[in-house]
C-alpha cells in the first residue's frame, strides 16, 4: 500500500486544490496569478518562480506530475527528511523557471531583432522565410496574404499588413506566452534518483517494462535537450524547464555531497 509522507501529501493537497481553484473561480483568471509570464511582458510578477509550480494547464497535466510526487517523493523525503526534501524540490522547481525564463529570454531577444530586421527590409520572401521561422502553419488569411504579397511585391498595403504581423507575432510571444507546472521538480526528483539510486527499477507506464533509475534520468534528459531545440511553435511543454529541474537537482546533490551532508 502507497504510503504517502507529510510534504508529498502536502505537496499533492496544494496542488490539487490550486487546480480546483482554476477550474472552478470564474470570477478571477487563478492560472493567470499563478503562471509564469515571461520577463518583460506586463503580467510578469517575480513571486511567479514560486508559484507557478502549484499550477497546472490540464488534468492530464495535473494527474502526471502529481504521479510523479506520489511514487517517487516518499523514498526521497524519507531517506534525506521533510526539510532538505521540501528545500530540494522548492529549489528544484524555482532553478527551473530561471533556466526556462533565461531562453526564453534570448528566443523572445533574438525574435525582436528579427522583426527589427524585416521592418527595415521587408519583401515578400523574407516576410514568408519570417513566418515559416516563428508562426509554423499559417492560418488561412495568413496564407492569403503571403500567396498576394508574393504577386505584388510592391504593393503598400501588403507590405505594411506583413509588418503589422510580424510585430504582432513578438508582441503574442512576449505577452501571451506562459508556463505552469510541477514538472521541472518531477524532473528533478528524477535526476535525484538517477544518483542517488541509480540501479532502482522504475516501472514505465507505456510501455510498462522495468527500467533502472540511471537510464530513465538519460533517457529523459537527452529527450529534453532534442525537444528543446527543435523550436516547434505548436509545441507548448516547457522542455528546457525540465533541463533544468534535472540540472539544478545535480548541482544540489553534489554541493550536498562535497559538503558531508
Amino acid at each position: 500500500m502507497l504510503r504517502l509522507t507529510p510534504i508529498v501529501k502536502n505537496l499533492l493537497i496544494i496542488n490539487v486544490v490550486i487546480f480546483l481553484l482554476q477550474s472552478l473561480v470564474k470570477a478571477i483568471d487563478v492560472s493567470a496569478i499563478f503562471a509564469l509570464w515571461n520577463f518583460g511582458s506586463e503580467n510578469f510578477a517575480p513571486y511567479q518562480f514560486f508559484t507557478y509550480m502549484f499550477a497546472h494547464g490540464s488534468f492530464t497535466h495535473l494527474l502526471f506530475n502529481m504521479f510523479g510526487l506520489i511514487f517517487l517523493g516518499p523514498l526521497l523525503e524519507q531517506f534525506w527528511g521533510p526539510k532538505k526534501f521540501l528545500t530540494f524540490y522548492l529549489i528544484t522547481g524555482i532553478g527551473a523557471a530561471l533556466v526556462y525564463s533565461g531562453i526564453k529570454g534570448v528566443e523572445l531577444h533574438n525574435l525582436k531583432n528579427a522583426v527589427s530586421a524585416y521592418e527595415a527590409n521587408p519583401d515578400p520572401e523574407r516576410f514568408n522565410n519570417f513566418v515559416e521561422k516563428y508562426v509554423g502553419r499559417p492560418s488561412q488569411n495568413l496564407y492569403n496574404l503571403i500567396n498576394a504579397y508574393a504577386a505584388e511585391p510592391g504593393n503598400q498595403q501588403y507590405r505594411e499588413n506583413s509588418v503589422h504581423i510580424a510585430r504582432r507575432v513578438y508582441d503574442e510571444n512576449l505577452n501571451l506566452g506562459r508556463m505552469v507546472g510541477a514538472s521541472g521538480a518531477i524532473y528533478g526528483i528524477l535526476m535525484a534518483f538517477g544518483l542517488l539510486f541509480p540501479n532502482l527499477e522504475l516501472m514505465l507506464i507505456f510501455p510498462p517494462i522495468p527500467i533502472k533509475a540511471k537510464y530513465m534520468v538519460l533517457i529523459l534528459g537527452v529527450l529534453a535537450i532534442y525537444l528543446g531545440f527543435q523550436r516547434n511553435p505548436g509545441d507548448n511543454v516547457a522542455h528546457f524547464a525540465h533541463l533544468g529541474g534535472m540540472v539544478f537537482a545535480f548541482i544540489m546533490i553534489r554541493f550536498w555531497r562535497i559538503k558531508g551532508r
